[in-house]
């Protein structure tokens, strides 16, 4: 029998997305799978609707909204299984999606978490933002992706087609062996939602396991399901979450110096909002900052004891991202060397 495996969608206010999605992924092909879906608190009826309409499906609730991190971390302390997919409502799959992905798992202890290709919902020919061929870092911790460099999205024309080994795993369609999970604590609460997924690859990789990027699997993801793009709350925690991982990951004679650079480099940002007329952002560029140097010594007591040299780590971009890409020109990753 396959590995066991619990597909957790954590659903806030999501009737809409359960409602177009959930099919799919009934559809799903694999013989030794549940269904979970996790909801932070909803005040709309989704929940309701699952049970009426959906009764095979376990339902766990939280009593409050503890965003994306804490949320999925109570919730998946109630779930039994050898592997959990964190999936986002706003994703559909296909019906062969999961078995690739954990066979490629399955091949080697040392792969702790991993991704399906990750395409657009509304061009499906096209890699999406939140993931796309597998998440990379460039040396000030920029995140970017195969197929997605900033606002440049690749179609898909099967240039990423081998199994890869990537520095992070979108927690748009994020799969993890379970026991890993618990070695690491899950995600980090405090971070709320975005990058979390980022750092708890990082933390990973700095105890030795692999994060994998799997060709064979597909899902589609509209993005931006919760929190728009065009959200001040989005940039403030973009920025601040950067920050902290930063801190918490890095080893202890390369943070300060590339958290500095990045500051200076974020400062660049803050000046482009204030002259493009978006003081909403500019500010949450300065809350980000600030709340990130509050917590400097919160963070400082979450570093592990291991932090491996950045360079040594599969995935990071030994240049800058922000360099190649607005000033040598450079919009897809094969263009990178």
């Amino acid at each position: 029998m396959n590995p066991s495996v619990a597909v957790v969608i954590l659903n806030w206010n999501g009737k809409a997305f359960l409602e177009q999605f959930l099919p799919s992924i009934l559809r799903s092909e694999y013989d030794n799978l549940k269904i979970v879906v996790g909801d932070n608190a909803s005040t709309d009826d989704s929940i309701a609707f699952v049970k009426a309409n959906f009764p095979s499906i376990e339902i766990i609730t939280n009593e409050i909204n503890y965003g994306f991190a804490g949320g999925y971390n109570r919730i998946l302390e109630r779930v039994e299984a050898d592997y959990y997919v964190l999936l986002n409502s706003d994703v559909e799959v296909i019906p062969n999606w999961i078995k690739p992905v954990i066979d490629l798992m399955e091949a080697d202890d040392q792969i702790a978490a991993a991704q399906p290709k990750i395409k657009s919902y509304h061009s499906k020919n096209q890699f999406e933002y939140a993931g796309a061929a597998g998440g990379f870092l460039d040396i000030y911790a920029f995140p970017f992706c195969r197929g997605r460099i900033f606002n440049v999205y690749e179609e898909d024309q099967k240039q990423y087609e081998e199994q890869k080994e990537i520095f992070w795993a979108s927690g748009a369609a994020f799969f993890i062996k379970s026991k890993y999970w618990k070695e690491t604590g899950g995600l980090d609460a405090d971070l709320f939602a975005h990058m979390e997924e980022i750092d708890l690859c990082w933390r990973l990789k700095n105890l030795g396991y692999k994060i994998m990027y799997c060709p064979d699997a597909e899902v589609y993801h509209v993005g931006g399901g919760t929190l728009q793009t065009e959200n001040p709350f989005k940039t403030y925690l973009n920025f601040r979450n950067n920050l902290i991982i930063m801190q918490k990951n890095l080893p202890a004679g390369d943070a300060a110096f590339r958290i500095l650079i990045r500051m200076w480099i974020d400062f660049i940002a803050w000046w482009h909002f204030l002259l493009t007329g978006k003081p909403k952002f500019t500010l949450a560029v300065t809350k980000g900052h600030w709340h990130f140097v509050k917590a400097i010594f919160k963070t400082a007591q979450k570093r592990q004891q291991i932090q491996k040299p950045y360079a040594e780590h599969a995935g990071v971009y030994n240049s800058s991202i922000v360099w190649a890409f607005f000033i040598k020109k450079i919009k897809y990753f094969n263009g990178l060397g």
